[in-house]
């Protein structure tokens, strides 16, 4: 049985002109050729056509295929060694590229595009990765996580610790209030808190207040928000809860 070129390009996903190329170059004869000239491919050829592109995927120029494939004492078995070989490199190559590729998509999920040791040395033992997929799910058809992940996208290690600094800062005169005995309905409290809003419109989303609000109630309902404020005093993460319902009131009453 034999195959015109146009067959021959199909099977093998190239081009009817690549094939005339290495007919050309005399890199892959056709074995016959019909009255009218046309080109007629065997089984042979087919095999032939199968080596030749497995070499130059491997990035071999053409001279070498077919210096590769036209070398009279060449082993048939040390030719299967060497793809087995070629193949092997490759595989590693193309493992550590995946692992390369993954990584920059971790990072930038949470856009943050920082080395490991510029993550550790923002965020300590805080990992932002162990959390990026959870956010999406909850979080990633809304307009508030997508403005997040383009604004922080270009963040640099300064940028993160200044956001770090200033988000600790705001909790800091959080805690001192609470730690005062300041009604978390206090005038002093609802202004920390309504910075706490304006920081999280500033550095990652618009926030209202409604939506500030909500946030409130995740910091005590997800332990993981409220273990982060009791570290910083305890009672903290529920005075911040308070203290932003009480701005929300008070920025939305009628």
């Amino acid at each position: 049985m034999s195959y015109s070129v146009g067959q021959v390009a199909g099977f093998a996903g190239i081009t009817v002109r690549t094939l005339h190329h290495y007919d050309e170059i005399g890199l892959l004869v056709p074995s016959e050729r019909t009255y009218a000239g046309h080109r007629r491919y065997n089984d042979a050829d087919l095999d032939r056509l199968q080596q030749i592109l497995f070499f130059r995927e491997l990035g071999f120029p053409l001279d070498e295929v077919a210096a590769l494939l036209d070398d009279p004492d060449a082993d048939p078995r040390a030719h299967l060694r060497r793809r087995h070989e070629l193949l092997t490199v490759r595989i590693e190559k193309l493992q550590k590229m995946a692992a390369a590729v993954e990584h920059a998509m971790e990072a930038r999920t949470m856009g943050i595009n920082l080395t490991p040791e510029e993550r550790f040395e923002v965020f300590g033992d805080f990992d932002p990765d162990e959390h990026a997929a959870e956010a999406e799910e909850r979080w990633g058809g809304t307009e508030a996580y997508r403005q997040s992940r383009r604004r922080t996208a270009s963040y640099t290690k300064e940028d993160w610790k200044r956001i770090n600094e200033e988000m600790g800062a705001i909790h800091g005169r959080m805690a001192d209030l609470l730690a005062e005995g300041m009604p978390a309905g206090s005038a002093a409290a609802m202004d920390v808190a309504e910075e706490h809003r304006r920081f999280i419109t500033r550095a990652y989303y618009d926030c209202p207040h409604e939506m500030h609000a909500c946030l409130g109630e995740m910091y005590v309902a997800d332990e993981r928000f409220t273990a982060t404020y009791e570290a910083v005093r305890s009672g903290l993460a529920g005075y911040l809860r308070d203290a932003i319902v009480a701005n929300t009131a008070r920025h939305t009453a009628s």
